[in-house]
């Protein structure tokens, strides 16, 4: 599996609508059967769950340009008023990151949906708001949405890690790994390094190349290049207007705290203790999308900057399902609501499960890893 330091973490009537305590009846909350050596292939209740949600797939026009204003025009004026409070004292200037940051995190779940041609009805409009978009995140939108499309298709596929997902090792694996080799996974997952020198690596260095599909053909070059020659010349022109001091001490704490925000809400999606892995003869995509993505239920108001990203179960069961329609899912279909579902408390516990338990099935810590015999 690949070493690379975060390779690709980042790398779619209701009155039809059946009801889903019906389709359920078959199939427990529980992520696989009791016995583990059952196939965890899904059921057709699971596999049901796709076309109940079918009718929400439907994006609106004039939703996505009120959801846009009401994120970047905040942004720039938080940006705006962190210029203009600079030089009264930079104790007036840091605390203001925090609400910009939040808002850069909403503008990136845009470019996210956008991703999956799901934010505007139209993939012309999806594409050139999530190009423009990936311009303020640092994320080149061609390059990522491949990179999340592989993630997409590949979720909780043991044979098949390695893009857009944080490289996770089996029990096994890890045994079998030199000292060295223990270290260096054992320094990839510390936390200093997973939610903050990684994010700042990734956003910042590693997405000024298209890292891991540098041989995929010319998109993915010019998405990037298009991506970082658009940055140059914004950051240029602020770094005349304001300078290069004023521009980093306003700029680069909003960075760092959006790429760790949005690094840890990644995390908490796949990496929790009940999540679903399988070898490649038994994963099936709608058995780990349901089981394998959590239900991240955070308070309304992060949910708001957030996008409803915590939705992840129902987002990567049908990603076309707009996020601001998320929410509707869980209201008509509450059964939802308990799968995998981590409250912002639960969500810190998963910091320390770190390796896949293939008998245990599920995810454990460091300290809990069995012993070599």
């Amino acid at each position: 599996m690949s070493e690379r330091l975060f390779a690709d973490i980042f790398t779619a009537s209701r009155s039809s609508i059946p009801q889903g305590a019906a389709l359920l009846t078959n199939s427990s909350t529980s992520r696989v059967p009791q016995d583990p050596t059952q196939s965890a292939a899904a059921t057709p209740a699971e596999r049901a769950w796709a076309q109940v949600l079918a009718p929400y797939r439907q994006p609106s026009n004039v939703r996505g340009i009120v959801e846009i204003v009401v994120t970047i025009v905040p942004l720039v004026a938080l940006w705006a008023l962190m210029w203009a409070t600079f030089n009264l004292g930079y104790w007036l200037v840091l605390p203001l990151a925090i609400p910009a940051a939040g808002f850069l995190v909403r503008l990136f779940m845009i470019q996210h949906d956008c991703g999956h041609g799901s934010f505007f009805r139209h993939r012309r409009a999806n594409d050139w708001t999530g190009r423009i978009i990936g311009v303020l995140t640092l994320t080149p939108y061609g390059f990522w949405r491949r990179t999340h499309a592989m993630h997409h298709a590949s979720s909780g596929n043991l044979d098949r890690r390695g893009f857009g997902d944080v490289d996770t090792l089996t029990v096994a694996e890890y045994r079998a790994r030199s000292v060295w080799g223990r270290l260096r996974y054992r320094l990839y997952r510390h936390p200093l390094v997973m939610f903050g020198v990684g994010p700042a690596y990734l956003f910042i260095l590693q997405y000024r190349l298209p890292v891991g599909i540098m041989r995929g053909g010319w998109q993915p070059w010019a998405s990037t290049m298009g991506t970082n020659l658009s940055i140059s010349l914004i950051v240029g022109v602020l770094v005349w207007l304001i300078g290069i001091k004023s521009f980093l001490l306003i700029h680069l704490p909003i960075t760092l705290l959006a790429s760790s925000a949005g690094v840890w809400l990644f995390y908490v999606q796949h990496q929790f203790e009940d999540t679903a892995w399988e070898d490649e003869n038994e994963w099936d995509l709608h058995q780990t999308a349901l089981h394998g993505s959590s239900h991240y239920d955070l308070p309304v108001f992060l949910r708001w900057f957030t996008a409803n990203i915590g939705v992840h179960h129902v987002h990567h069961l049908s990603s076309r399902i707009p996020y601001y329609r998320l929410p509707y899912v869980l209201r008509e279909h509450p059964e939802l609501r308990a799968i995998n579902r981590l409250s912002l408390l639960d969500s810190f516990r998963c910091v320390r499960l770190v390796l896949w338990d293939e008998t245990r099935r599920r995810l454990v810590p460091f300290h809990d890893c069995p012993q070599s015999p």
